[in-house]
């Protein structure tokens, strides 16, 4: 009887302790990391941009609802390699070796993954890599070689049946697991997803894992369903679509506008080298302005068509966390791997410092953190996201990486005293893939932006292939004029009057100038390796 009773006891104070501290206290949050493929802010509808009237992203807008909006997240080099390569290392071009598209980060470089096993996580890796070694410091992997097709793509595994000799990039070839798929790769990449979620996940640990679009990036195919989507919709334009007004510089336009045919690809005409019209195959010979304007309308239409892909696939991850009931203990983090050139200053792609290609939209869900419906104006960029997500797993930042964590923002909605007031940008490339964008690097802080244009490549290319012509295949030799461009953004944020040389802010830039080169130094960013590009720095720094 006695053995009865206290086994009775027992068994009440387990049932009491096991009420008194839920399971879920003590699980460690998992984190699931969406990114697409130059998803800019204009095209986010919490972003409330000149898009937002559309409702482009109803799911993705409730995880700023549900969570924090970041409005200052920048890349530190907006193009699809360097961006992914301080994204994986926490680390600066210079420092992971990541400066251009031919960069490779492999398996000893892919740190995030790496630390967040250290700390328990399982982790999986989804979708567009395109950083060229194959992410073998995941637990899975499932993902396009190079950029991939939008339609009925090929993923590689490490699991399979039959290896396939697979060319990745110009003299990148190996043999892997290949799988062509059938459908969208928006479709595909979540499905993929999902299997893994539900039949190869180990349910034991927590869960790391980067779901990554091939979706919005040109040329904007997009799925069958959505053809009608936006069909009869005048999408709104920018202002700077047709007036660009005092924005750019010798730099970017050449003396006496001499350049503007050449840099910086167009919208409408005005580039004769590669502008919108000649993808969106608008009859050539219609005059601007009607050409620019149709070009404008089926580059948005084609555009957000990708977007809504993505929003519902969005959704799909989410309705399959809802239901297994993981959403609440799951950090969701939404972002695209650097902005995007909408039309404004009659600009297409990215490459450039200026606001809509340089600015990251960055969404952060997580309840039991993070107060609904908070934003916060913190400046960050992409080589504090690993930092942040190896804390929030209960890591601390390893001495390797150059970024912050910022984890205390997401849990106060608060800037900490000693937070960084500037960012700095580097596009290492110069005149590349038709688009022709000067190489520059310059500093943004919450009121201001200084960027210099010195116009040299970093490395010779393949010199066959560039020839200064009206149809070249590069022009990565052709050396443009250095200048300097300054914006005050509290006045004008859209970057549309450059007052460097102005005397009213001479000491505003000359700090400016002060801090560029303090930073520089700080993150491994000078040009001691670059002697032709440095004695340019020199030479047109004052």
């Amino acid at each position: 009887m006695m053995k009865i009773l206290n086994l009775g006891l027992l068994f009440v104070l387990i049932t009491l302790f096991s009420c008194s501290t839920p399971k879920s206290e003590n699980k460690k949050p998992n984190i699931i990391y969406i990114m697409s493929d130059d998803h800019c802010a204009q095209a986010i509808g919490a972003y409330k941009m000149r898009l937002a009237e559309l409702n482009p992203t109803p799911t993705i807008d409730r995880i700023a609802k549900e969570g924090i909006l970041f409005e200052n997240v920048f890349c530190t080099n907006s193009i699809c390699t360097p961006s992914r390569a301080a994204i994986l290392t926490g680390q600066y071009s210079q420092t992971n070796g990541v400066m251009d598209l031919s960069g490779k980060i492999g398996k000893a470089q892919q740190h995030l993954p790496t630390e967040m096993k250290k700390l328990g996580y399982q982790t999986a890796m989804f979708g567009k890599w395109h950083l060229k070694e194959a992410p073998e410091a995941f637990d899975y992997y499932n993902v396009l070689p190079g950029q991939g097709d939008y339609h009925n793509p090929t993923l590689y595994t490490r699991e399979g049946d039959s290896l396939t000799l697979f060319k990745f990039e110009e003299g990148i070839e190996r043999e892997v697991y290949a799988t062509t798929y059938q459908g969208h790769s928006s479709d595909v990449i979540t499905d993929i997803s999902l299997d893994w979620f539900k039949n190869k996940r180990d349910k034991s640990k927590p869960f790391f894992v980067m779901h990554h679009f091939k979706a919005p990036h040109d040329f904007f195919e997009y799925a069958d369903r959505y053809n009608e989507y936006l069909e009869n919709v005048d999408i709104p334009e920018p202002a700077s679509l047709w007036d660009n007004k005092n924005n750019g510089s010798v730099a970017t336009k050449g003396i006496n506008d001499c350049w503007m045919d050449t840099i910086g690809s167009s919208i409408g005409h005005r580039n004769v080298i590669r502008n919108m019209g000649m993808h969106m195959e608008i009859d050539p010979n219609i005059p601007d302005p009607e050409y620019k304007r149709l070009a404008y309308q089926e580059y948005l239409k084609r555009y957000l068509r990708c977007v809504k892909g993505v929003d519902d696939n969005v959704k799909r991850l989410f309705d399959y966390l809802e239901a297994e009931e993981l959403m609440d203990n799951t950090i969701i983090i939404y972002t695209g791997d650097q902005g995007f050139m909408l039309g404004e200053h009659d600009y297409i792609d990215k490459r450039w410092m200026y606001e809509e290609s340089m600015r990251m939209p960055f969404l952060v869900r997580y309840p039991k953190l993070i107060k609904a419906g908070s934003q916060s104006d913190a400046i960050i960029n992409n080589t504090d996201f690993a930092p942040t997500i190896i804390d929030l797993a209960g890591g601390s930042t390893p001495d390797y990486m150059q970024g912050n964590s910022f984890k205390s923002i997401l849990e106060t909605g608060q800037e900490p005293e000693e937070w960084q007031q500037a960012t700095y940008y580097r596009y290492w490339m110069h005149m590349a893939h038709k688009h022709n964008n000067p190489a520059h690097f310059g500093i943004r802080t919450k009121k201001h932006k200084l960027i210099f244009f010195y116009g040299r490549d970093f490395k010779q290319r393949n010199t066959a292939a560039q020839k200064w012509a009206h149809n070249p295949a590069s022009m990565s030799d052709f050396e443009t004029i250095p200048a300097w461009e300054f914006y005050d953004l509290e006045n004008d944020p859209h970057e549309m009057n450059n007052l460097y040389g102005d005397a009213k802010y001479d000491a505003i830039i000359k700090d400016l100038k002060v801090q560029l080169k303090d930073l520089r130094t700080s993150i491994n960013e000078e040009d001691t390796k670059y002697p032709e590009i440095q004695k340019i720095i020199d030479e047109y720094w004052e």
